[in-house]
């Protein structure tokens, strides 16, 4: 892995515009880096935390199902779509300044939103909102990146991987505990004091780079003119495809049928820009690409483990967040010292992190193929012991291919290369949630029917019995639960099976023995 001391340097058009020399690795660039990884992980807190606190918020809001469900989808799209431009934005501003602004204003939107006078109000705090959050995760790989020495860098890596691993995972419990002890307000007030401390951390620890506003001279308007609506519209439509019955609604035809031509049109465009957002060349490299469709199909795996138990123990055991907290604890917490510990393995030249990779989603594989044997008498208790399987698989599925993403890449490329990282990991995290609805949907519908025929074609069964339609439907997603469980097992053997064709082996910088 080179050791990417000029990142902010990407696609500079003339040598005037070099940044600012790299300040000395030290404390004060340890306190920034942790400060920007606060805010990172306060960022997708409040996403996951007013997902699982949605019933709450729309109660205290008295707003309805379908306006709740638009709040989920704008704060989506507009998260994703500033993962793909920011780090151009902090380039240009500067990784320090850009930083600061997006941390102080995701903080005041939060602050605001409890007060929001009138549902298009909110809407506009959680679209501007979401525009602060989403800025935030590429900041985290670009100070990673740029500040740590080689000998290191792979910790710096650990650190964003706690952002897949340790903060989906802590989502459900934080719902928990606010909307049961405290009030639904604190799902959107629980990122102010975190934000204000990431904020002086960031502020004393990171250097400040001059400003490159000569970068405007060349900047990409077709691409965000064709970038923008094209990735708002695919999340939102992706987002509310379950709920308005996908292609029957016409509005979801326009969303995902006008996003691709956009997104089409866009990539055509940053091919021959010369100074795009995203570099379409360095998909050339096989480790990278490797690594987003990796990471893609991961994304979906970890998604599945926090959805199904929450789904099954709430529909299936009456359970509240609080309840199920437990078992997302399980995993969230000793990612502490699981992903260290990863850093430390991965940190050994002799070992291939290919390999770590393997066994990574093997574990995932394993507690994916146990929780399909998921029967109507689970309880919590069932679920532990196929999320300890997710302590050490989760990082180890995980930080290999942060490793694989940026060896061996040039100073000039890393921009580049957290756009497409953080642009595919927000993407994948809508496409997960899609693609586990419209399954739970079709497998839903498919066990209630084969289980109404069954049972209308046996004579011992009594049609008029009290409750027989209910439990009718709890079967049938007890059933649905195990093919979910069933279907990731799958996904994480066939991303197995890319690894001895695809990504060459990859050295960590200045390893240790």
């Amino acid at each position: 892995m080179s050791s990417l001391t000029a990142l902010s340097s990407a696609g500079a058009p003339t040598p005037a515009a070099s940044p600012a020399a790299p300040s000395a690795f030290g404390l004060r660039i340890v306190v920034g880096l942790l400060g920007v990884l606060l805010a990172v992980l306060c960022a997708g807190l409040n996403e996951m935390v007013t997902k699982a606190s949605l019933a709450d918020i729309r109660g205290g809001l008295f707003i309805g199902a379908d306006e709740g469900a638009w709040l989920i989808a704008v704060y989506a799209a507009a998260s994703v779509s500033a993962m793909a431009f920011s780090p151009w934005m902090a380039a240009t501003f500067s990784l320090r300044r850009f930083t600061l602004c997006a941390i102080s204003a995701f903080a005041l939107l939060g602050l605001l939103q409890p007060f929001a006078p009138n549902l298009s109000s909110l809407m506009l705090l959680r679209i501007l909102q979401g525009l602060a959050s989403g800025a935030l995760p590429p900041m985290l790989m670009s100070v990673a990146l740029r500040f740590l020495p080689p000998g290191i860098k792979v910790y710096g890596l650990a650190g964003y991987a706690l952002t897949a691993t340790f903060g989906p995972n802590l989502g459900t419990p934080l719902a928990g505990l606010w909307t049961e002890y405290v009030g639904w307000q604190w799902a959107f007030w629980q990122i102010i004091l975190p934000s204000l401390l990431a904020m002086a951390c960031v502020a004393w620890g990171l250097p400040q780079d001059p400003l490159r506003l000569e970068r405007f001279k060349q900047f990409d308007w077709r691409g965000v003119l064709l970038g923008l609506p094209a990735i708002c519209s695919l999340v939102i439509g992706l987002t509310l495809g379950d709920r308005m019955g996908w292609f029957s609604s016409p509005l979801i035809c326009w969303l995902l049928g006008g996003g691709l031509v956009l997104l089409v049109l866009f990539l055509y465009n940053e091919w021959s820009e010369p100074l795009p957002f995203f570099k379409l060349q360095m998909l050339k490299t096989r480790n990278l690409t490797h690594a987003l469709v990796t990471l893609f199909g991961v994304l979906i795996v970890l998604t599945a483990a926090i959805l199904i138990p929450s789904s099954y123990l709430a529909q299936i055991q009456g359970y509240r967040p609080a309840q199920t907290a437990p078992v997302m604890l399980v995993v969230a917490l000793p990612q502490l010292l699981a992903l260290p510990l990863t850093a430390a393995l991965c940190n050994v030249r002799a070992v291939d992190c290919r390999w770590v990779l393997a066994c990574g989603l093997g574990m995932l594989a394993l507690s994916s193929l146990l929780g399909s044997q998921l029967t109507s008498e689970w309880i919590r208790d069932n679920f532990y012991w196929l999320q300890m399987l997710h302590i050490f698989g989760q990082p180890m599925a995980v930080l290999p291919l942060l490793m694989l993403a940026t060896g061996g890449m040039t100073p000039q490329d890393g921009p580049f290369a957290s756009a497409w990282f953080n642009t595919v990991k927000g993407l994948a995290s809508v496409v997960a949630t899609a693609v586990l609805e419209a399954l739970t949907t079709l497998r839903r519908h498919f066990h209630s029917n084969h289980l109404v025929d069954s049972l209308g074609n046996s004579p011992l069964v009594d049609s008029q019995a009290p409750g027989l339609a209910k439990r009718i439907h709890e079967q049938a997603l007890v059933l649905t639960s195990a093919d979910l469980y069933l279907c990731m097992a799958l996904l994480a053997a066939a991303l197995i099976l890319l690894i001895p064709f695809v990504p060459t082996r990859i050295y960590p910088p200045r390893a240790v023995a």
